[in-house]
């Protein structure tokens, strides 16, 4: 009956995680309280997941990528190898898979994409080429390399301490290596040859930023009572005296009007879609002609477009604004600030859809402001000013001590004078002591979403090792193998955690399916290893979809991608990471 039950909070747990119908956070809570109800597990073994090394591990590296990121240690390095390629656009995209790999294999790879996102719409702006064409790519190549070191991704470090747990030992720093770096080299050579060809060429409006004459930009506005635009098609509106604006749609009574396919004139209260140069849209907001669909009450547009700033911010996983209503936000409250246009998904939003707005991870606002307002606001973790936040947001002064700290950390992990835990902790507390990371920043990373998510599901996990639901499982998987030998079951393993991962986040899923993993081992009478290294592996081959891993989802918006984009190039590097992997593993961690 204790399965039955396992079964159905497993159910419901599957069921929000994917939907997030509530955040993830809460779902976690929710079921470490349905456990300690229904008596599966008593109130200590229910909340153990708290205490666990793995959940103080991965803390303890969110803030220690954070100080990498703040202080420089990782864009310094990038931008400095971009430059010695000198123009050519394929060096350039090469080093910046190269880089992001690298940095990927020793930090957590979020923000590492973090960082390189206005990088790479930097470089692109100057190369004259799409964004979109590798955004996905550098997001697919961080997820590659963190599959190299214990620590590059917190999924490592989760079932390196649910392996010692049920007894078959830590994993060693480099020890996924040996499988890792083969696929990871195989994966980013698919990657640059082929992203040119699967991947989309969207426009992007950063170039705006620029002082170029053919920089662009998305802003939504909407047509006023006496305005000079009604009863006007498009193009006798703008005429020479706004020639940059191109319209896309047109929203009239919740209806969606394309002006490229028929003709039509603009209608008071009208909102429309419109793509132009950074001077259009501020002097079609001076002269009256249009106002904002969703202004600030008591804002006023400045004279100049000389006196403000328009800069792009894009929402990253660790902003406090995810989930907030965009127009009850501070940001949107700023009388300093105004919001000129929102981008999600190429989506346009209606007056009531902009007021309902919740803000999710790659949301783009563009924005106008005086100078000194965004100087203010460049340290906010809320946003990644996409202007110039790979220059301005960093403090280089402390970048040696953060390499030093960092180091230390991995030469101590790598070599057993201590453990991870403990490492991690150790260089946390240096940086934080000598001010490489402030301790109000410091709390602001630490993602506790993801903590929360972790300690629950390692509650499932014992709930499912408890009842026996793990070996019920693992039985009735190993059924569809049945005659074959552990190679076809760790093919299975490989391929029902690549699936899961598709949906559920990667931590989640190599929780649940560690004690599955290790029971099917188990029953056919073999060593688990090779197993819970599949885990490692299949969990992070989650480039099918944008809602498996973080960075899928932070290049979703910048990219202005669709899912299907994720699928063209993510099947084939999913195949190409299960085939090696069902190949290499066995060779370095025997049956």
């Amino acid at each position: 009956m204790a399965i039955w039950g396992v079964s159905g909070i497993i159910l419901a747990a599957l069921f929000f995680l994917i939907t997030e119908t509530i955040p993830v956070d809460l779902t976690a809570i929710g079921i470490i309280v349905l456990l300690m109800v229904s008596g599966i597990l008593n109130a200590k073994e229910a909340v153990a997941g708290f205490a666990n090394p793995a959940v103080i591990t991965v803390g303890a590296m969110f803030l220690i990528s954070r100080a990498m990121v703040r202080t420089g240690a990782v864009g310094f390095v990038g931008e400095k190898i971009i430059a010695f390629s000198r123009g050519n656009l394929k060096w350039t995209m090469l080093l910046i898979l190269l880089i992001v790999a690298v940095a990927s294999a020793f930090i957590n790879n979020t923000p590492v994409v973090v960082l390189f996102i206005p990088i790479l719409l930097s470089v692109s702006c100057e190369y004259d080429f799409s964004p979109s064409t590798f955004l996905i790519p550098i997001s697919y190549a961080s997820i590659l390399a963190g599959t190299c070191t214990l620590i590059g991704t917190s999924t490592n470090i989760i079932v390196s301490d649910l392996s010692a747990m049920y007894g078959y030992g830590e994993l060693g720093m480099f020890e996924l290596s040996m499988a890792g770096a083969p696929i990871a080299i195989v994966g980013l050579v698919f990657l640059f040859l082929a992203a040119p060809f699967l991947m989309p060429g969207h426009a992007t409006p950063t170039c705006e930023l620029e002082d170029r004459a053919d920089r662009r930009y998305l802003a939504e506005f909407q047509i006023p009572e006496g305005s000079p635009f009604v009863g006007k098609e498009p193009g006798q509106a703008f005429g020479d005296k706004y020639p940059s604006f191109n319209v896309f749609e047109i929203a009239r009574d919740y209806r969606i009007l394309d002006p490229g396919q028929e003709k039509i004139r603009f209608f008071p209260s009208d909102l429309f879609l419109v793509k132009g140069s950074l001077n259009d849209i501020v002097a079609v907001l001076q002269d009256g002609a249009v106002t904002l669909p969703y202004p600030v009450a008591g804002s006023d547009v400045p004279p100049k477009p000389s006196e403000t700033i328009v800069a792009e911010l894009i929402i990253p996983p660790q902003s406090s604004l995810l989930g907030a209503p965009l127009m009850e936000s501070a940001l949107a409250t700023d009388l300093k600030i105004q919001i000129i246009a929102v981008k999600r998904r190429s989506f346009l939003y209606t007056a009531q859809k902009i007021t309902n707005m919740k803000l999710q991870v790659g949301d783009i606002l563009l924005i106008r402001c005086a100078e000194e307002r965004l100087t203010q606001i460049r340290g906010d973790a809320d946003f990644i000013i996409v202007e110039d936040v790979h220059h301005e947001i960093v403090h280089k002064r402390k970048a040696p001590l953060v390499a030093v700290f960092f180091l230390g950390l991995v030469a101590a992990a790598t070599t057993g004078v201590a453990d991870i835990m403990v490492c991690a902790l150790a260089a946390l507390f240096l940086m934080i002591l000598t001010g490489c990371l402030p301790l109000r920043e410091a709390y602001r990373a630490l993602q506790g979403n993801v903590l929360i998510l972790i300690a629950g599901t390692i509650a499932l996990g014992t709930a499912m090792e408890k009842t026996g639901a793990a070996t019920f499982y693992a039985q009735n998987f190993l059924i569809l193998f049945q005659g074959y030998g552990p190679t076809a079951v760790l093919g299975g393993i490989l391929v029902l955690t690549s699936i899961s991962t598709q949906v559920l986040s990667n931590n989640a899923t190599a929780v649940l399916l560690i004690p599955i993993a290790i029971s099917a081992a188990l029953s056919l009478g073999v060593d688990p290893k090779p197993f819970i290294v599949a885990v490692c592996f299949g969990a992070s081959a989650c480039f099918a979809a944008p809602i498996g891993y973080q960075t899928n989802l932070l290049v979703y918006g910048p990219g202005g991608y669709r899912f299907k984009d994720y699928l063209k190039m993510g099947i084939p590097l999913n195949l190409i990471v299960l085939l090696m992997g069902l190949i290499l593993i066995p060779r370095f961690w025997p049956f």
